[in-house]
């Protein structure tokens, strides 16, 4: 131990006495030390000697039971507060280090510094087995997810969507339309309303009709059922798509209106006809009917004008097919397959019978096979009434008429009494004849509405009825005047 071996050598110092300590610490071949100095002597408290310092002392430190390691001196204390040598203890009074002779200048080995915690400064072991199994876990966990997330985004790839998407909607209750709307209107109307296939006489049409009464009349156009004039086959398909077989009652080409019958049928809804006198410009109606064949369609518009005087047919060489209708005309959309249809007011009344349309590429009135740019036409129903009445009751129908024959050829404004072959312009005893016309005068209004053509002084007179009284104001040689005219009839022949 150097502690033993330290203490032999101060021994023996003071029993050699100081000279001989002096020659002992002499290098050979120099001088012998200064008289009177022990170099041997204790130096002044705190100052080194003049011989090596010796180690320091090694204490073993004791191990304790169970392996605890207990620290060396100037350890952190309980409580956690670390005083090293030379510190300041809790309290603040400052203690200088104790001198220790033994230990040599920066070789002091500072305590192992508290781990934290632990209490009273001791070193916590490593949790080694802790940290794998951490570390064990997390892998598994990971692993997990990994295959959980390769699952979900494989689904969604090819699905999509764990679910199917389900869009939110309203639901409405079914219950009648309101009352004056166009859904109403056609509740009421469409059961009435029926589809006409026709053949004969190698030809084949469609068109459309309504339901006048309870017996199975049907109004619809003329040109409807021409082609079944001769022994050919009408066919009538109702809302329900009952279907029937139809004669023919009459039909009148002039005013493009006929009627046919269908027997042993049961719960027919026929519909109500209004007053075509009351309707306003403006008025909302609905057109239905079955065009290009599409049974049970419904179209809406107003009407654009009343007392519209047109001429449609024409296809005959004699004439015999052109009618004269001062019509209702609409926007309301009217296609091929929609003649013979019902035109009804907001209330769902007949007040028309679509007739013609005004075609763009033809320049003119067409019931052929031209789509509709908005200007349609219908006979107002005060006149189809009083013409389906007549054919019901006798197969024919008349209309008023004044007894003359008017000037085709001419171009000026108004309508010009004249012949062109030997018959008188003025039919003797006609009403004309009566009222005072004379062949060459040029009738240029009606009850005061202006008359700019032949067809026009037509189609003003047959929209009145027979007997009625008219005020024709005609041009004569230059002066104007006033004829009043009562009107007689004819039956067509």
């Amino acid at each position: 131990m150097t502690w033993l071996n330290s203490s032999r050598e101060e021994d023996a110092a003071d029993r050699m006495g100081p000279a001989a300590m002096d020659k002992a610490n002499s290098a050979p071949g120099q001088p012998e030390s200064r008289p009177g100095h022990d170099p041997y002597g204790t130096p002044p408290y705190g100052q080194p000697g003049p011989w090596a310092p010796a180690p320091p002392v090694q204490r073993p430190s004791p191990t304790p039971p169970a392996g605890t390691y207990v620290p060396p001196e100037h350890t952190t204390p309980a409580g956690g507060t670390h005083l090293p040598p030379g510190g300041t203890p809790a309290g603040g009074t400052h203690v200088p280090p104790r001198y220790d002779p033994w230990a040599g200048h920066g070789s002091a080995v500072p305590p192992p510094a508290a781990l934290p915690g632990q209490a009273g400064g001791q070193a916590a072991e490593p949790d080694h087995p802790r940290t794998s199994s951490l570390v064990a876990g997390a892998a598994v966990v990971a692993l997990i997810a990994g295959l959980i997330g390769g699952g979900v985004g494989s689904y969604l790839e090819r699905n999509g969507t764990f679910s199917d998407v389900r869009l939110e909607q309203t639901v409405t209750e079914n219950g009648p339309a309101p009352e004056g709307s166009i859904a109403g209107i056609a509740q009421t109307v469409v059961p009435g309303v029926v589809t006409l296939h026709v053949s004969g006489s190698g030809e084949a049409g469609s068109g459309t009709g309504f339901v006048l009464d309870d017996e199975g009349h049907i109004l619809t156009n003329a040109h409807v059922v021409r082609p079944a004039a001769e022994g050919g086959v009408i066919d009538v398909t109702f809302s329900s798509g009952d279907s029937a077989r139809a004669e023919v009652v009459g039909q009148d080409s002039g005013y493009d209106l006929a009627v046919v019958k269908v027997s042993g049928v049961s719960g027919l809804s026929p519909l109500t006809l209004g007053d075509s006198d009351a309707v306003r410009v403006g008025d909302p109606v609905v057109a239905v009917g079955a065009p290009f064949e599409l049974a049970g369609t419904v179209t809406s518009g107003i009407i654009s004008a009343t007392e519209r005087p047109i001429t449609a047919g024409g296809e005959e060489a004699d004439g015999s097919d052109v009618s004269y209708v001062n019509a209702l005309q609409t926007d309301a959309p009217i296609n091929p397959g929609n003649s013979g249809g019902p035109l009804v007011d907001i209330n769902g009344r007949v007040i028309g019978v679509n007739s013609a349309i005004r075609t763009a590429d033809s320049g003119g009135f067409d019931t052929g096979q031209a789509g509709s740019v908005g200007l349609g036409f219908a006979i107002p129903v005060n006149q189809a009434k009083d013409v389906a009445e007549q054919l019901i009751n006798t197969g024919r129908a008349t209309y008023p008429v004044i007894g003359v024959t008017l000037d085709t050829g001419y171009l000026g404004d108004g309508a010009r009494v004249g012949s062109s072959s030997d018959t008188p312009a003025v039919v003797p005893g006609s009403p004309a004849d009566e009222a005072g016309v004379r062949d060459g005068d040029i009738i240029t209004a009606v009850d005061g509405e202006r008359v700019r053509s032949s067809d026009e002084l037509i189609v003003k007179i047959r929209s009145h009825r027979p007997g009625d009284e008219l005020e024709l104001t005609l041009e004569r040689e230059g002066e104007d005047m006033a004829l009043t005219v009562t009107l007689g009839e004819s039956d067509g022949d």
